[in-house]
């Protein structure tokens, strides 16, 4: 009976360590997760969500047995908690991508001052829009379950207890800055291009009326205009950034931009 009961004991330590383990590295993603971890979520429900996706993720993984003592627990503290870090920040970039596109949107459209203290993330009102409608449509699209995946997969590329190569970090790092970059100004491509049809044609107006006050006549139609554009491609867009989103934590390794 002492045996069995010893035995309990350690399978639970083992098991404890194991989901300990896991939680590090869940627990920094979840801190940078869209909508998950955004500033205007309180820390206790962030820290429930990362015990939610603890319990789901540490049975799919297979942590290796370590050592149970105190510099094994400060080094698998720190290298889980890095590799967490890095996932989320990998993660992260495509809201920025978002905020991006909005910036760009609202500099083209004369719409770069409107609502720009509004969220804790100054931004333009554009890009607080797509921001708040790309999260929700990631949500609506299961998020979560393409994270856990992304996390279970995560332990293939970034095992447990070891510290990622620099060179390798390096190049993931900028070939994922590449594609967030690539992803905005594509995003933001309608309302570049209204903006510079509608530079061109103030231009020939000017040319043609010196006397008239093309500034005042077109600030309208430019506002007008970029308010219409975000209406019409507002779906299109989101639904572009989504399935980039999706293509990436589907295949986190893949270097195209």
């Amino acid at each position: 009976m002492i045996e069995a009961i010893a035995e309990l004991f350690e399978l639970t330590e083992i098991i404890l360590w194991q989901w300990f383990t896991v939680f590090l590295r869940v627990g920094a993603l979840v801190s940078l997760l869209p909508a998950f971890g955004e500033q205007s979520v309180p820390a206790r429900v962030k820290l429930g969500i990362a015990l939610s996706f603890t319990m789901i993720t540490a049975p799919a993984v297979s942590v290796p047995t370590l050592t149970m003592d105190l510099d094994m627990m400060v080094w698998v503290s720190i290298t889980e908690t890095l590799a967490g870090l890095l996932l989320g920040i990998s993660i992260r970039l495509f809201i920025l991508g978002l905020q991006t596109a909005g910036s760009i949107a609202a500099q083209s459209t004369s719409l770069a001052q409107i609502l720009g203290g509004a969220v804790a993330e100054p931004v333009p009102a554009m890009g607080h829009i797509l921001v708040l409608g790309g999260l929700a449509l990631a949500v609506m699209m299961g998020l979560h379950i393409r994270v856990t995946e992304f996390v279970i997969f995560s332990y293939e590329i970034l095992p447990v207890g070891q510290l990622p190569s620099g060179v390798d970090v390096s190049a993931w790092g900028l070939s994922q800055i590449r594609r967030v970059f690539a992803l905005a100004f594509t995003l933001a491509a309608p309302f570049v291009i209204l903006s510079v049809l509608y530079n061109v044609a103030l231009g020939v107006i000017n040319k043609a009326m010196p006397q008239l006050m093309v500034a005042f006549v077109g600030a309208p139609v430019i506002t007008a205009g970029g308010l219409a554009i975000l209406c019409l491609c507002a779906p299109v867009l989101l639904t572009t950034w989504l399935e980039a989103l999706n293509s990436f934590l589907a295949n986190p390794l893949s270097l195209a931009p």
